[in-house]
């Protein structure tokens, strides 16, 4: 019997701890984050060619 008694109580608990939440605003601040990149980018290209190529390119170095 006495858990019947309490239930109004609890419920009148739950009903006022319920307005309280709803009545809680949150105001999170967000601040942009800045990212500075100094990318520096090398590549190296290596040819091998043939000898009678080379030797082609040196004969007629006008055709490059």
């Amino acid at each position: 019997m006495a858990v019947l008694a309490k239930r109004p109580v609890l419920l009148a608990a739950a009903l006022v701890a319920t307005g309280m939440a709803g009545a809680c605003t949150h105001r999170v601040q967000v601040d942009p984050i800045e990212i500075t990149l100094n990318v520096n980018i090398t590549q190296e290209v290596r040819v091998r060619l043939q000898p009678e190529i080379d030797e082609l390119i040196d004969d007629n170095p006008e055709l490059f």
